[in-house]
């Protein structure tokens, strides 16, 4: 939990563009062989032009895994991955 928290934190704060991943859920994080987590499948990743950056779209996730305001109104921010 510790490695996929670090990297959302890097997502979400440390890039000059903040990014939203939009799916996350268990078979999107894989474990190496130090038992180190990896976020993958960025396939429905948003990019956004500040932190508090909301987009709307029509792009759904993984059901069961998405934000309830992603999943209904289209509203992306960085705190749908939380």
């Amino acid at each position: 939990m510790i490695d996929v928290a670090s990297a959302l934190e890097y997502l979400h704060c440390g890039y000059s563009k903040f990014i939203v991943h939009c799916d996350l859920e268990p078979s999107n994080v894989l474990i190496d062989a130090d038992m180190v987590g990896h976020l993958s499948d960025f396939g429905i990743a948003k990019f956004l032009g500040d932190r508090n950056s909301i987009a709307i779209t029509s792009t759904l996730a993984t059901i069961g895994y998405i934000a309830p305001e992603y999943g209904q109104e289209g509203l992306v921010s960085t705190r749908s991955d939380m």
